[in-house]
């Protein structure tokens, strides 16, 4: 069990009043029903005498929250119980001769004697002050429990994060090797064709690869971050298909401060230029939309394509991209995304819904989107 924890001094003490008032009125209505004159007993004396005998516990509290600490009753040794018994009848007498000093002050000797009183008063009280010290024993190991309970869910709580910022990290670096190996492939393939566009398609990937090491670590990014890459990474794509590839973007510019993972739109894209844009002849055209509906965030990428075919299909469904990207918002979001795609007459519309979260902006001037 996690070490008890010991409440307030004030939180015991305001306890103890609240008890005190209680048994002066309960002990003021006894009184009355066997006075013949009512009005002529003593609240005072009786207040005193009743705070007195909840006082007691709550200074000794302090003393039966270490003694908890120290010698703990669950391990159920002989030592801990003898510990705690002795402590117990301590308490009853200290309590009984606290109570007989109050008593003499407010109404002087006791006609049998003190020893007499005492023994009279501890006997009287015995079972009731051996309760009180049971109760706050177990109120101390109650609370200890109960913040255990607490500690033990927000620990696997902090290590279920840890465990899906682990796995989405894992996810995310999957997809670097796998789009340096197919950016590098489109390299090699202009290297003797077209060397000057190779040259450029080497320069803007060093600037990718920097972009993307500097943004290491975090596992969401604001949205305007995301589309900065992704335009790092369409302008290699246009320099590949020329003229072939136009890209057009409709970007909510409420949506640029909203947090998304990084990398959701680049595998996208990816797959929209493999399967829409490059099995065309003529020109081809990929829109990037974005929009708040709601509490959501919906991020859509579209392209002209002829849409898929059935074996481009279960391509399509099982590739790295769009897989990687579904495992992905499956740990960020559990069952608050969607992720769907649908094919129409002008090719494949990939769209994805999240819970609108706001991030602040990493720069201020980043790169606008046209």
């Amino acid at each position: 069990m996690q070490k008890p924890w010991a409440p307030p001094v004030r939180w015991v003490f305001g306890a103890a009043t609240l008890l005190g008032l209680f048994s002066t009125a309960q002990a003021y209505r006894l009184t009355a029903l066997t006075s013949k004159d009512p009005m002529n007993i003593e609240v005072g004396s009786l207040l005193v005498l009743n705070l007195a005998y909840w006082y007691i516990p709550a200074a000794a509290a302090s003393v039966i929250f270490r003694l908890v600490h120290r010698f703990r009753i669950d391990e159920l040794r002989i030592r801990v119980i003898l510990v705690h018994a002795c402590a117990a009848l301590l308490f009853t007498i200290v309590h009984a001769a606290a109570m007989i000093s109050v008593r003499g002050l407010l109404w002087g000797r006791p006609p049998l004697g003190w020893l007499t009183a005492l023994q009279r008063t501890h006997l009287t009280n015995l079972d009731w002050l051996l309760m009180t010290y049971t109760t706050v024993v177990g109120f101390t190991y109650a609370l200890g429990y109960y913040r255990e309970v607490q500690a033990r869910a927000i620990r696997e709580a902090q290590l279920q994060a840890r465990l899906m910022e682990a796995r989405v990290k894992t996810l995310e670096a999957k997809l670097h090797p796998h789009f340096l190996f197919n950016t590098l492939h489109a390299i090699s393939t202009l290297v003797h064709s077209n060397p000057d566009s190779a040259d450029r398609m080497i320069s803007r990937l060093s600037d990718l690869l920097r972009l993307t090491f500097d943004r290491t670590g975090a596992a969401r990014v604001p949205l305007q971050e995301e589309l900065e890459f992704l335009q790092k990474y369409l302008e290699i794509e246009q320099t590949r298909f020329q003229d072939r590839l136009t890209v057009r973007y409709e970007i909510d510019p409420l949506t640029l401060d909203a947090e998304v993972p990084r990398l959701i739109l680049q595998p996208i894209v990816e797959n929209a230029i493999k399967h829409g844009i490059s099995p065309r002849t003529g020109p081809g055209l990929v829109q990037i939309n974005a929009r708040i509906q709601g509490d959501q965030l919906t991020l859509e990428v579209r392209d002209n394509g002829a849409g898929l075919s059935g074996s481009a299909r279960n391509q399509f469904r099982s590739g790295v991209g769009l897989a990687n990207t579904r495992d992905r918002l499956e740990c960020l979001y559990g069952d608050a995304q969607q992720l769907e795609f649908s094919e129409g007459d002008g090719g494949l519309t990939v769209r994805i819904a999240i819970p609108l979260q706001r991030a602040p902006l990493v720069t201020e001037t980043a790169a606008r989107v046209a």
